[in-house]
């Protein structure tokens, strides 16, 4: 009979996998214990061996692919045996359900019809139909993540004449003060927001149309909904800052008048003055670009001096913007989730130090001259956390909604950068074991870290963790928790420096470390012993043998 293979939960934070490797192919023989594929979970690419005998007749995810834990991964069973059935049950479901989505599709298109039949047109909507003429202008939405604008300046008053491409307003957006440029020639009949007011993008702005025109209903009645279809805003307000660099249009062809008025007074925009304040740009040389010669943004950002323009090139990139697009692996999506409930979740808080690397240099040289021996700073820091952490049980800790558990075993976690992001393996029982088994654990695992071939028991049950990047120069940094262990410390560099002993400057080597807390089990003070007793083992390493 046919066995359904489904996706393996192979850790227990896995919620999809990826197919890696199909080590069979369809018609194989199958035996129990040979390895199926080799499957990328969010913490490793782990061989999948199966757990039945036949053939194998199906395989549901191609190599690439990726799928939900428990989904259908193959399908294995007598050769020649009929297994349509099994996909056919899957299929007719779906299609099952491509008819359910195809009436409910049906039903909304024959409402959405009834509606388009009864509902009146947007002014019919508002009550009142718009005159012959007359334009309604909306907030416009003057940048990508802009929600609402503040009208900072009107540049036109009621009963004014407005020229297509006449700047209304200056307008407040979320990220700058924009002039706001009109697109059609009228006179403006109504203002529906003062200056100082702000309103959502598409609320009413104002109101232009053949002079006289009554639009005291329209705009009573008008709300952003029942707005009428208009030509898009946004782009033509950016579009405005290169406008003056076109020498095609009528307007262009003819310089713009000066911007001095008949009193002596220049004739700019207050956003205009105050960019040209802040470059240091005399206006009376610039020359303006708005209406009656008034100086406006635009000018003073393409303002260039006469000399400046003809002693420097203008640059002009020859490059593009451009990017690539990078899949997200399944470990790099669990570290995103694991560090942003971590982050979010434990109340987090820092602690930092600066530890003497003398003697702990002279311990290591010395250590190392043994014959085949050989131990690393990591191995120290990781063997002086472990006898620390049994002094200190509140750090070696973990929370739960009711209770805290402190642990009485000391398992060390050290993270391990990997090309697809960071892992962090396990040494189990670090306090009992020596300098040379820690550095003999760790290189093991890193080892099986890089070549992704970590089991999961060998990436679970940390009860603290140690983050080291003192080898790529960092003199010291924070971390985020690995949950659900209660601290996790920082490793910077061993730097050489002036120090002062004995009331004498002197040449010392120093090590800053950090400790990352979890507040809700480790308090200030807690954590602050915890580094004063680990500062004694790192100083004085030969009281990690005793």
């Amino acid at each position: 009979m046919a066995i359904v293979v489904n996706m393996p939960r192979l850790s227990d934070t896995m919620e999809e996998g990826t197919v890696a490797a199909w080590l069979k192919k369809v018609g194989d023989k199958i035996e129990e214990g040979d390895i199926l594929a080799e499957i990328e979970t969010d913490k490793a690419t782990m061989e999948f061996e199966s757990f039945n005998e036949g053939t194998l007749l199906h395989i549901g995810v191609q190599e690439g692919e990726t799928t939900k834990v428990d989904a259908l991964l193959a399908i294995i069973g007598d050769e020649g045996e009929d297994i349509s059935g099994l996909l056919n049950g899957s299929g007719n479901a779906s299609a099952e359900a491509k008819e359910n989505e195809t009436e409910a599709s049906l039903s909304n298109d024959e409402n959405a019809n009834t509606e388009d039949e009864s509902t009146p047109s947007p002014s019919g909507r508002a009550g009142v139909g718009l005159p012959e003429g007359v334009i309604v202008v909306t907030m416009p939405r003057l940048s990508d993540t802009m929600e609402e604008g503040t009208v900072a300046t009107w540049l036109k008053k009621v009963g004014d004449t407005v020229e297509e491409g006449d700047i209304l307003a200056e307008i407040e957006t979320d990220k700058a003060t924009m002039e706001f440029e009109s697109f059609q020639s009228g006179t403006l009949l109504e203002i529906g927001l003062q200056e100082g007011d702000s309103a959502k993008v598409d609320a009413l702005l104002a109101i232009i149309g053949p002079a006289g025109t009554d639009v005291s209903g329209v705009a009573s009645s008008f709300s952003a909904t029942s707005a009428p279809a208009k030509k898009e805003e946004a782009p033509r307000a950016e579009a405005s800052k290169s406008a003056s660099a076109n020498t095609s249009g009528p307007k262009a062809s003819a310089p713009a008048p000066t911007p001095i008025t008949t009193n002596g007074r220049l004739y700019v925009s207050p956003l205009a003055k105050k960019l040209a304040e802040e470059k240091g740009i005399n206006l009376v040389k610039v020359q303006g670009s708005g209406e009656n010669g008034r100086i406006i943004k635009r000018d003073i950002e393409n303002y260039e001096p006469a000399a400046s323009a003809a002693s420097v090139g203008k640059f002009v990139p020859s490059g593009q913007e451009d990017f690539d697009d990078i899949d997200n692996s399944q470990m790099r999506k669990a570290i995103a989730k694991a560090l942003t409930n971590s982050k979010f979740s434990a109340p987090h808080y820092y602690l930092s130090v600066e530890f003497d690397m003398e003697n702990a240099m002279a311990f290591r040289a010395q250590f190392n001259s043994i014959p085949d021996t050989k131990i690393s700073y990591n191995d120290i820091i990781v063997k002086a956390c472990a006898l620390a952490l049994k002094e200190h049980p509140q750090v070696n800790s973990q929370w739960f909604a009711d209770k805290m558990r402190l642990n009485n075993h000391v398992h060390i976690g050290v993270a391990v950068a990997v090309p697809d992001g960071l892992v962090v393996p396990v040494v189990r029982f670090a306090n009992e074991q020596t300098l040379p088994q820690i550095g003999a654990a760790v290189k093991d695992l890193a080892g099986k870290a890089r070549n992704k071939k970590l089991t999961p028991d060998e990436m679970q049950g940390s009860t603290f963790t140690v983050s080291n990047l003192g080898m790529f120069g960092i003199d010291t940094f924070t971390s985020i928790i690995n949950q659900p262990n209660s601290a996790i410390l920082s490793v910077g560099n061993i730097v050489e420096k002036p120090v002062v002993k004995n009331g004498q400057i002197v040449v010392g080597n120093t090590m800053k470390l950090s400790l990352a807390c979890d507040h809700r089990t480790v308090d200030g003070a807690t954590g602050a012993q915890f580094l004063q007793t680990l500062k004694g083992y790192i100083e004085n390493p030969v009281m990690m043998l005793v």
